[in-house]
């Protein structure tokens, strides 16, 4: 079965260079090959009987860039597959093109290996993200996350303490506070920051270092 394809980079040579790739594979045909994303839309408004299954685009281009393609696409063509092809590894990128509806993301300094096993997962319906994309990106969500929980000023004193492994009266001591209060800072503190154990709340001062430093 073969499985119509659209190229879109700005970048005249990776284009030439990516169907020169696809040209060694049977499977793919490249239907249309643009360094324009308006062209890209164009064609696609004009020839809406054909059916195309994936569209390699990359981010930063003239008129209309990536991310705006990409949200196009899906909004007229939802079945049509994207995967992105960029330099770029930024976490709030890829957080508007998971927004947009993309179905991959892979570094343009990829292997041809990697490029190729991209393109058959998203055919197949599946997702794929470079591990390098995939990782910064789930770091960001996490230190989000962080952000995102409210610790008062006590909060944190505790946690911190905590996490330099003083013990519940030395924390009272060191706070002027009684050790029933520490006891009730550290539930408190487990149950708002959804861990387990005051090794989850280790973990979690470690995440926040630079902040409760500041203290």
């Amino acid at each position: 079965m073969t499985n119509n394809l659209i190229l879109v980079d700005d970048h005249n040579m990776y284009l030439e260079g990516v169907l020169s790739i696809l040209d060694t594979r049977g499977e793919y045909i490249v239907n249309f090959a643009s360094t324009s994303g308006l062209d890209t839309l164009l064609f696609l408004e004009k020839n809406p009987s054909r059916r195309i299954d994936l569209v390699i685009s990359d981010i930063s281009m003239p008129e209309i860039d990536g991310i705006a393609l990409v949200k196009r696409i899906k909004a007229i063509h939802p079945n049509i597959k994207v995967l992105m092809v960029s330099m770029w590894n930024s976490p709030k990128v890829t957080a508007t093109l998971l927004k947009a509806g993309i179905d991959g993301y892979i570094l343009k300094d990829a292997s041809k290996t990697e490029f190729f096993h991209a393109i058959e997962l998203l055919l197949r319906g599946q997702k794929y993200f470079t591990k390098e994309i995939e990782n910064a990106f789930l770091e960001y969500q996490a230190k989000n996350r962080i952000e995102e929980i409210k610790l008062t000023k006590r909060e944190k004193q505790v946690i911190k303490l905590i996490s330099e492994e003083f013990t519940t009266q030395e924390i009272a001591d060191r706070l002027c506070l009684s050790k029933h209060t520490i006891e009730t800072y550290r539930k408190n503190l487990i149950s708002k920051l959804k861990v387990k154990n005051i090794a989850g709340l280790t973990r979690y001062a470690l995440k926040m270092e630079d902040e409760l430093t500041k203290i």
